[in-house]
């Protein structure tokens, strides 16, 4: 992820990505290569269904990429790592992106 690319809804997707401690242990879990799903599943002690849907948050902020490859007996096996990303946040970087945010969801008043 490049800082051109922190646009408003960049930010928010990597922020909604990471504010989980199960997709944080999944980024320092492919910190040091890429893994395939079943391999990950049972490192972290979790059901792939759920690994799924968290890869998928990852997924769609940038953060990981998966791939399919076929093994050596001809299975099919979903490979995930994690893409190099450094994201530098501060008041500058906020204020350039506010005109990108995504409009309110029509939520009426916003609150704390």
């Amino acid at each position: 992820m490049e800082p051109e690319e922190l646009n408003g809804a960049a930010l928010l997707a990597a922020f909604s990505a990471l504010a989980n401690p199960h997709r944080l242990r999944i980024l320092g879990a492919l910190a040091d290569g890429r893994q395939y799903v079943s391999h990950l599943a049972r490192q972290l002690g979790m059901s792939r269904p759920l690994l799924h849907m968290h890869l998928q948050k990852l997924q769609s902020a940038g953060l990981v990429t998966g791939s399919l490859e076929l093994s050596e007996d001809g299975r099919a096996v979903k490979y995930f790592e994690a893409v190099p990303f450094a994201l530098q946040v501060s008041p500058q970087i906020i204020k350039a992106a506010l005109p990108t945010l995504p409009a309110p969801g029509g939520h009426g008043k916003e609150t704390d």
